[in-house]
């Protein structure tokens, strides 16, 4: 099967974090619930998104999290399971890389293998993704 690139837009929708242990300087862990809504090739509005964060200053550190998926990739309907990680920036950039759970596939994206990313700078209203998959 060959490998396709989808690309498009995501914006949060709701982002709603709190401590995880020990209040104070960092380094400090934090819990984030996400709702984001994605457009382009992936659509998909109310995401399920969950982070578990580590800040290592005030404006930076690195964060995990898995998103559910569930709309339409390039027409297909059905959901997939997204594990992230990246990294947040004093300047605001913010990097993550993400990996298609294996077996995470429902409906037609039954099978769904891939790996992408996204760079979000502070103030851009909504981040560009790019995604290569291959698909059973």
């Amino acid at each position: 099967m060959p490998t396709r690139t989808s690309t498009g837009r995501f914006t949060y929708a709701q982002w709603e974090e709190q401590a995880a242990g020990p209040a104070g300087a960092p380094p400090r862990l934090a819990r984030a619930s996400v709702v984001n809504s994605f457009s382009g090739g992936i659509e998909a509005a109310d995401t399920a998104c969950t982070y578990a964060i580590a800040y290592l200053t005030a404006t930076s550190g690195t964060f995990t999290g898995l998103e559910r998926v569930e709309g339409t990739l390039d027409g297909r309907r059905g959901g997939f399971v997204l594990e992230e990680r990246g990294s947040f920036q004093e300047d605001g950039t913010t990097r993550c890389s993400f990996e298609v759970v294996p077996g995470s596939g429902t409906g037609e994206l039954a099978g769904l293998r891939g790996n992408g990313g996204f760079v979000h700078r502070r103030g851009e209203g909504s981040v560009p993704y790019t995604f290569d998959y291959e698909l059973d």
